[in-house]
């Protein structure tokens, strides 16, 4: 069951809403990396943009999502 709380819904467009499903134990890992500066791009450059680290982190939190076995 999906606790409701962690549910966001976004309006597209008018009349449509999409519901999107965050990962806090995955953004949490990313952020502290981020922190410590361990947290590089796919291309080996160390992240020193806080907006790209939560680009990073909400990116990989929905592939994460998406990869898991039934």
């Amino acid at each position: 069951m999906i606790n409701r709380s962690k549910i966001k819904k976004q309006v597209t467009r008018p009349g449509k809403i999409k519901k999107q499903v965050t990962r806090p134990g995955k953004i949490k890992k990313v952020m502290g990396e981020y922190k410590s500066g361990k947290l590089k791009t796919s291309s080996g450059k160390k992240v020193t943009n806080r907006k790209q680290a939560i680009a990073i982190a909400l990116s990989q939190a929905q592939k994460k999502k998406g990869s898991r076995k039934k």
